[in-house]
């Protein structure tokens, strides 16, 4: 054979076969992997957040508190005060127990569903009967607010998160 006569055509080999191109579909493990954390990561922030912005209540209602003390050490009143600790609580047992029905109790009754609360009984036999008894009082002398107002945190501060709104959202 010379060198002349030689043609690649006429070998006997066969063409280049590329192998079929990678598909996109199914993934490959580290991927669902990625997808499963992505997921559980976005499911976490989001419960976080909602219980971040059913804590808020709780924060406001103590940051409330502060103000009402503020409000006492600048003008005395201790009717004030009372009437200022009293419509705090009801608001924030209204939003924190809302199937309690606890708009309506007054009384004992209010103060025991406040004690309910609390591994002691301080509102129906501590500082706290002021809550039922200063309205109907002509004129409050003397009482112990740091007591009352501590009592008052102390109940705000063990709160559970405020349940999620029923209903539509606007």
């Amino acid at each position: 054979m010379s060198s002349a006569s030689f043609s690649p055509d006429s070998l006997p080999l066969r063409d280049i076969h590329l192998p079929p191109s990678i598909s996109w579909w199914p993934p490959a493990p580290g991927w669902w992997l990625l997808l499963l954390v992505l997921l559980l990561l976005i499911a976490a922030l989001y419960a976080l957040y909602q219980r971040r912005q059913r804590k808020q209540l709780q924060r406001l209602a103590l940051f409330e508190l502060e103000e009402l003390q503020r409000q006492y050490s600048e003008v005395e009143n201790p009717q004030q005060l009372l009437e200022g600790l009293s419509r705090l609580l009801r608001q924030s047992a209204i939003l924190h127990f809302p199937q309690n029905n606890c708009a309506g109790l007054v009384g004992e009754g209010w103060l025991s569903f406040l004690d309910q609360q609390l591994d002691d009984q301080p509102f129906s036999q501590g500082p706290g009967r002021l809550l039922a008894e200063g309205p109907y009082l002509p004129r409050i002398e003397q009482i112990d607010t740091e007591a009352l107002i501590s009592l008052c945190r102390r109940w705000l501060q063990q709160l559970p998160p405020a349940p999620k709104p029923q209903g539509r959202r606007k």
